[in-house]
């Protein structure tokens, strides 16, 4: 057994350095939320959390590398709201298929804020704009893990083909909705809620052939 000293802090400092880190990242979020990327400095971010610059720096380094720490940390959350809200409403395909769909479209709602700041920023930065479609393509194929039961059942000659199609439906109108809000590309007021009801009227009737209600 190695005699050499342990490097890990005592739990005590590792409990204060992880409410440190916590505190950086939720006063980043929230200067992404409220003014995107411009509005994102480490001085600003150090006032926002209530720590010295240098913490920010020693933690996270410099803006590009806070936004991208920032972008990692909203991954992984969206990542988990994914999985928490892919619950199945019942065993049959329609139920799957509704599961799939709404909560797709629940968890889009829930990060549309700070999503938005990572779409704009991703038109012109190529790290952010690979990220998120990593982000994006680890999200397609839960979905597509999650409908696995009704592949069988899916009225086409491609049903995998099927389901990659009504997820890039899925993905491409919520993204639409995110950046541009619901009165982009047409002048009728259109709810969440009411969004995802015809999502899943469309994914159930391309899929199993069927209607939704």
């Amino acid at each position: 057994m190695s005699s050499e000293p342990s490097l890990d802090l005592p739990p005590a400092q590792q409990a204060r350095s992880r409410l440190t880190q916590q505190r950086i990242l939720d006063a980043g979020t929230a200067l992404l939320e409220e003014g995107g990327t411009e509005a994102l400095t480490v001085a600003a971010v150090a006032a926002r959390a209530g720590v010295a610059v240098g913490s920010v720096y020693r933690r996270f380094g410099d803006k590009d590398r806070l936004i991208a720490a920032l972008q990692h940390d909203m991954i992984e959350q969206f990542d988990a709201d994914i999985v928490r809200r892919f619950a199945p409403l019942g065993t049959d395909p329609v139920a799957l298929v509704t599961s799939a769909v709404t909560g797709l479209t629940e968890t889009y709602q829930a990060h549309e804020r700070l999503m938005r700041v990572f779409l704009a920023a991703g038109a012109t930065d190529p790290a952010v704009a690979r990220v998120g479609s990593e982000a994006a393509i680890g999200a397609d194929r839960v979905f597509r893990r999650f409908l696995e039961p009704i592949v069988p059942m899916i009225d086409g000659p491609e049903p995998e083909l099927r389901l990659d199609v009504v997820y890039r439906l899925i993905y491409g109108t919520c993204q639409n909705r995110v950046l541009y809000g619901d009165l982009f590309e047409s002048d009728r007021p259109l709810t969440w809620r009411q969004l995802t009801d015809e999502l899943v009227e469309v994914a159930c009737r391309y899929l199993l052939g069927v209607p939704a209600r």
